[in-house]
């Protein structure tokens, strides 16, 4: 795949579609793209590598688009495995190519690649510029946007934002309507922890005239999409919700907990609630569950008591929720268990570290199966969670 980002900007990535887990944790069901793009000019850099297992294809490609050139810099904006595990071939297939990164990202690839590179490595920070011709490159920290060496840069004659992985998103490099829904699943299972990294990388670029955002994965980012899909990421980075909607996340061991938890979206749903997501944690992708929770308004946790503690993927759930600063949100918790349910106060004691989540007044406790007791206490907890 080649095409024109811009005039003498080349797209220059390849397609991942035999992965099912990304970072090993993420399913990939319409695959990932590592994008790389190519600059040309009086002097020519081609922006970020692949993964490793794609780099003899991504450079064959690199090559056939240079037409004959040698490319003066690869600028790495960042060091994860799956956009640098390439550059070794790189630097080996072009000897007389630089590498611009920052000053920690040059470390982090010599122990990568068990190399000296300095002699190789122009090391970049805040505000410095690499003149390529008609192209300069201005370069913006975005340390822990999401790792520690992370730089972005901004293409000023054609006014276009190299992202890094900001504005990643699953899926193939082509274009879709629905941006925000596996962006969103990618921004919190990848970047969602670092909310006030990224509201400090907004705030260097606001203001800034972007014609395109090109991220390491996923679409490029043109025209009216460009105001919408920042929008989206300062309300994610600042952890407010996305939309009025209720997360019923549960575990169940014998199908009762499933049916309380199915019952109250039958509820929500009669009092008019817009936007309902029911996930059962043990089977249901957790990033989209994840995701569901951070994008919405409300979360509900179901869950049975095992072995006096909470069920395991509940608390695996509500583990990652944390380890991404889960806060500003409305919980409800549901417990259940043949004699001495417990799961809502661990439940809350795994919340315990999250900001600003406003707990539902309604208990709801369930002995053995749903009675008239029990789902009087569903229904004014659908109403409260309604109500607000």
């Amino acid at each position: 795949m080649a095409l024109n980002i811009a005039k003498d900007i080349l797209y220059a990535g390849v397609e991942d579609r035999d992965t099912d887990l990304f970072e090993g944790q993420y399913p990939v069901p319409d695959g990932i793209a590592y994008n790389s793009y190519i600059i040309r000019d009086q002097q020519t850099a081609v922006m970020d590598g692949v993964d490793g297992r794609f780099g003899q294809e991504w450079l064959d490609r690199v090559t056939e688009l240079l037409d004959g050139r040698a490319p003066e810099y690869i600028v790495a904006h960042h060091m994860e495995p799956d956009h640098s595990a390439s550059l070794e071939l790189f630097l080996e297939r072009f000897p007389e190519a630089k590498i611009v990164t920052s000053a920690q990202g040059v470390r982090m690839a010599q122990n990568l690649f068990k190399k000296d590179l300095s002699g190789r490595a122009v090391i970049v920070k805040e505000g410095d510029t690499l003149c390529l011709g008609t192209h300069t490159l201005r370069f913006i920290g975005a340390p822990m946007v999401h790792w520690p060496e992370v730089m972005v840069s901004y293409e000023e004659s054609e006014k276009i934002l190299f992202s890094a992985d900001a504005f990643g998103r699953f899926g193939p490099f082509e274009w879709y309507d629905d941006w925000a829904c596996e962006a969103a699943r990618y921004y919190f299972g990848i970047v969602g922890k670092f909310g006030v990294q990224v509201q400090a990388l907004l705030k260097k670029f606001a203001g800034t005239e972007v014609s395109a955002i090109c991220p390491l994965h996923g679409s490029v980012i043109t025209g009216e999409h460009i105001a919408e899909c920042v929008g989206l990421y300062d309300k994610w980075s600042s952890y407010e919700p996305e939309r009025n909607g209720v997360v019923i996340a549960y575990a169940s061991v014998y199908g009762a907990t499933k049916a309380l938890a199915e019952e109250l979206a039958e509820l929500l749903q009669s009092k008019g609630q817009p936007k309902i997501e029911v996930f059962d944690l043990a089977r249901d992708d957790v990033s989209e569950a994840v995701e569901g929770a951070f994008r919405s308004s409300k979360l509900v946790l179901a869950s049975p008591t095992i072995n006096g503690d909470v069920f395991p993927a509940v608390r695996d759930y509500i583990e990652d929720l944390a380890a991404h600063n889960y806060q500003k949100r409305f919980v409800a918790l549901i417990e259940s268990g043949m004699w001495g349910p417990a799961s809502a106060r661990r439940m809350a004691e795994l919340l315990g570290g999250c900001k600003d989540l406003t707990f539902a007044e309604t208990p709801v406790k369930m002995l053995g199966r749903p009675d008239d007791a029990v789902r009087a206490q569903l229904e004014k907890l659908a109403e409260e969670i309604a109500a607000r």
